[in-house]
């Protein structure tokens, strides 16, 4: 027998250590870009796994860690596909029309970093607030998750504080982070050079004549009914032209019954050309202590409650109350405010609605009202409802604003 040949094949090279160090950035860019691609998707999966950590029967009973875990991880996620979308939509060639509040958090966060990690810090707490306060009760009993509750409330209210300083005496604005704002779905059109092949080519190279009889009213393909592209048969006011030579595209035309609101929607206000930092007016004297307790009302309510530890007390409730019906009171109502202020007066007007489903006055009278209202809803909207009724009871910061 011939004698064993060792084998010529050679063996497979493993990875260096920079190439295993260099991976997981590159992971993190191809997740960005794929994130990019489809913000459209992601948002609409986003919101359906939020809706069933919602609906799920028994969400807060035997598995209330498991699922808020779930929640707060599609919240941190999300906050993180939203500096995604908005280092994306900076580099578009035009920046899309953003509200007051988008302009305004958005100048604060290029403008200073420690605003940025602020509020980056704040929000997070916001987010997985819930799961510590339970997962502090299943390992400490009350005594721990009073200790956490109150110390979040603090961290809270020192990072709202440090805003506040930031800001040099602005209002807070909620959520202090810019929201996420839409990326064009087609990449090409928004000039961000992710996508790019051979259709730029063959529109280029496509005679000036033969793009006129695609958006020529009269043309025979639309005469006839040519089953030419669903893109061809939209009404020529639908349709976006494509400049032959240069590739640049023009937006489409308004509907010809629409002109009016056509127009309302393209005219600028007073908001529209005031520099970002003016869209809030510097709070001072009475209005600087009127946002000073807004920002403690919570911090005192907590306190206050960890100290009684009787759901039923009046005390703990009307302490919270107090605090914040006096930094509403003591809020300047003759100073002229902006739209942007206005909108986040409305936002603190709906939340002291929560003050309905929080300590004495739930104990003693919402959670009645409840009761009766799930005994005449259908069986699987009542399962739901009980199973909030229970969060209200048993954790603080199930109706904390």
């Amino acid at each position: 027998m011939p004698p064993h040949q060792p084998s010529t094949k050679p063996a497979a090279a493993r990875p260096s250590v920079g190439q295993m160090l260099r991976m997981p950035p590159q992971w993190l860019a191809m997740y960005g870009d794929f994130i990019t691609k489809n913000a459209g998707q992601v948002s609409q999966i986003e919101s359906a796994l939020r809706s069933l950590t919602y609906i799920i029967p028994g969400r807060f009973r035997d598995a209330e860690i498991a699922s808020e875990s779930i929640h707060s991880g599609v919240q941190l996620l999300s906050l993180y596909h939203d500096g995604l979308l908005s280092r994306a939509a900076s580099r578009l060639p035009v920046a899309p029309v953003r509200s007051a509040h988008a302009r305004y958090t958005r100048f604060w966060t290029h403008k200073s970093k420690l605003y940025r990690r602020v509020a980056m810090v704040l929000q997070m707490v916001i987010y997985t607030e819930l799961l510590c306060e339970m997962t502090a009760k299943r390992r400490g009993g009350e005594r721990t998750r009073w200790r956490v509750v109150v110390l979040l409330e603090a961290i809270k209210a020192a990072c709202r504080l440090l805003l506040l300083r930031v800001t040099r005496s602005r209002p807070l604005v909620t959520p202090a982070l810019p929201e996420r704002e839409p990326i064009p779905e087609d990449e090409d059109e928004a000039g961000l050079g992710l996508g790019g092949g051979d259709g730029d080519q063959d529109q280029g190279s496509r005679s000036e004549s033969e793009l006129m009889d695609e958006v020529a009213p009269n043309s025979a393909a639309a005469l006839m009914g040519d089953g030419g592209p669903s893109r061809d048969r939209k009404p020529p006011h639908e349709r976006d032209w494509t400049m032959p030579r240069t590739g640049m595209s023009l937006p489409s035309l308004p509907d010809p019954g629409d002109i009016s609101a056509y127009l309302l929607g393209r005219v600028l206000t007073a908001d529209d050309i005031k520099p970002a930092a003016k869209l809030l007016n510097q709070l001072q004297g009475s209005g600087q202590a009127a946002e000073v307790l807004h920002i403690l009302a919570p911090l005192a309510y907590a306190v206050a409650l960890a100290r009684s530890r009787n759901k039923k007390s009046w005390t703990p409730w009307l302490v919270g109350v107090a605090v914040e019906y006096g930094a509403r009171q003591l809020r300047d109502g003759s100073l002229r405010t902006t739209t942007l202020e206005r909108d986040e007066w409305n936002k603190r007007g709906w939340a002291m609605g929560w003050w309905a489903m929080r300590g004495a006055l739930y104990e003693n009278v919402t959670k009645g009202v409840v009761g009766g209202v799930s005994k005449r809803m259908p069986g699987f909207v009542a399962g739901i409802l009980d199973d909030y009724e229970y969060l209200w009871e048993n954790y603080y910061f199930s109706t904390s604003a």
